[in-house]
């Protein structure tokens, strides 16, 4: 048996090349490699040794020669092609060890010109790996260091690669391949303003299995994109409590979402992917207060995000109350200590997003949605407020106070499921209304539950008013200013029942379905 080893991750390839050697395997290995494992005390021999060639064009080609590729698509059971073979002093290749400096990262850590990108295009190891992984009849690829361990135990039980694991480390060869490929064109189709490919391939690295979906019938499992960087809840380090579950992820990538779209300290609290509580406020405790008051009912058993490091006076108040998870930047080890004392909550902390390099390409920077058959793809809705866009359209202007409270509200709406309506005060949501099938139904949970605290409030809608109904309720409930994209066959009404009521309306030209 021979192996050939090539391998830009060197996890436990020197154990596996003593192990091998142990076993009466000939082992060779290109020059990396071979250095490496020459380092570690393991001698193996040079893959010149079988083409009997030096390594050309810097390095490029090693491994582009009939005595590799020979060895390797030999099919064992074709007499005629093993003749061929020994013809030709051609020695077959059963075990392939390659695998290749991932792509993504490398244009991502730091700026690089096209020209260096594309010198960092890994061709061989892709080659060599395809190559295997076709005749996995009779060859094993090893594409992943984690099956180190399974190749070795076929080996010393049975003396080959069982058909069933070669099998299994061919489909592992082939996504590896298929992902690296699916980079490198995300990247050049990135960088030649290509939004929407003919061929778009998602590119997805498995983080952990979950212990069931939405639902317990349901199996699940977490993955990251390759194309993004960090500074989302994918790259997050958790620091306590028990592995989330399918439901905590959806919270918690919604809360840290829309803290995130925040440039002042703000904290938020989700139920599902709807915030009931949201505040921002120069003291992170003080927002913390302000987003609890809008809905502590509901805020029982929700997850919280804060855009800050969580100081210890944050942390105090947290443990107070009941929640699943609390995501942050950063925390304090004042803080991370009251965390700590509850054993049931999630603590997560999401790394910074990076400055340098290409933070997002590929699928990073689309939303994909499901259909039958196909996946609807459209870009993020990410836009800040165009304020050249923005037109006041009634005979009041707002006040300061209240066009700041309109912005934020504005922002906040843009994260709630359509039909979506959001009344805030203070910089502080007070009631919200989400997910309705009637934008008057939106308005009047969104009431009920403000209450009181409606009144001096102002109302944030993510699509145009049809009717003025809505607008009647929320004047007659003490609701000051509206802001919405305008845009309906009877915005005049609208404009006529706020001017009525001496309310104050925004129109921003703009809007934030998210269903």
């Amino acid at each position: 048996m021979r192996a050939l080893l090539s391998v830009a991750d060197r996890e436990g390839i020197a154990s596996l090349a003593r192990d091998l050697l142990t076993l009466g395997v000939e082992v060779y290995a290109t020059d990396g490699t071979r250095e490496h494992l020459a380092a570690e005390g393991v001698e193996v021999a040079s893959v010149g040794a079988l083409t009997s060639l030096p390594s050309l064009l810097g390095g490029q080609v090693k491994t582009f020669h009939p005595a590799i590729y020979a060895g390797i698509l030999a099919r064992r059971d074709r007499n005629d092609e093993l003749a061929e073979l020994a013809a030709q002093g051609i020695g077959l290749l059963d075990l392939v060890v390659v695998n290749v400096r991932p792509f993504a990262p490398q244009v991502g850590v730091r700026l690089v010109s096209l020209d260096e990108a594309v010198a960092m295009i890994d061709v061989g190891g892709v080659a060599l790996l395809s190559a295997a992984a076709r005749n996995f009849a009779g060859v094993a690829a090893v594409s992943n260091p984690a099956r180190y361990g399974e190749v070795l135990a076929d080996l010393r039980a049975r003396g080959a690669v069982s058909p069933e694991l070669r099998e299994r480390l061919a489909a592992d060869a082939f996504a590896m391949v298929a992902a690296y490929n699916a980079e490198v064109a995300a990247y050049l189709n990135h960088v030649s303003g290509v939004r929407f490919p003919d061929h778009l391939t998602l590119v997805l690295e498995k983080k952990t299995d979950l212990s069931y979906g939405e639902n317990p019938h349901q199996d699940a499992a977490f993955y990251r994109e390759t194309t993004h960087r960090q500074g989302s809840l994918a790259d997050a380090t958790q620091l306590h409590g028990p592995a989330p579950s399918f439901n905590d992820l959806l919270a918690m990538d919604a809360a840290y979402r829309i803290v995130s779209d925040f440039a002042a300290p703000a904290v938020c609290m989700t139920k599902g992917v709807t915030p009931v509580g949201l505040a921002s406020r120069d003291d992170l405790c003080e927002a913390y207060r302000k987003a609890l008051e809008g809905d502590p009912v509901a805020a029982s058993g929700s997850v919280v995000a804060a855009n800050r490091p969580l100081d210890a006076p944050t942390a105090n108040a947290i443990v107070g109350n009941q929640y699943e998870a609390v995501v942050a930047p950063g925390f304090e080890e004042s803080a991370l200590a009251v965390l700590l004392r509850k054993d049931d909550l999630r603590v997560l902390r999401v790394p910074p997003s990076p400055v340098d390099g290409i933070s997002d390409y590929g699928m990073a920077n689309l939303d994909f949605r499901r259909i039958s058959g196909g996946v609807l793809v459209e870009t993020f809705d990410r836009l800040d407020p165009d304020r050249q866009q923005m037109r006041v359209v009634t005979q009041r202007r707002p006040t300061l106070e209240e066009l700041t409270d309109l912005l934020f509200a504005w922002r906040a709406v843009k994260h709630v499921p359509s039909n979506a309506v959001v009344l805030a005060k203070n910089m502080a949501i007070v009631g919200v209304g989400a997910g309705q099938t009637s934008r008057l139904a939106a308005v009047e949970i969104a009431l009920h539950r403000a209450a009181e605290r409606a009144k001096l409030s102002v109302m944030g809608s993510d699509a145009y008013f049809p009717f003025a109904d809505a607008i009647q309720l929320a004047a007659e409930r003490g609701v000051t200013a509206i802001i919405q994209p305008g845009g309906s066959s009877r915005d005049e009404m609208a404009i006529e029942v706020a001017d009525r009521h001496h309310m104050a309306m925004v129109f921003t030209g703009r809007r934030h379905f998210r269903h």
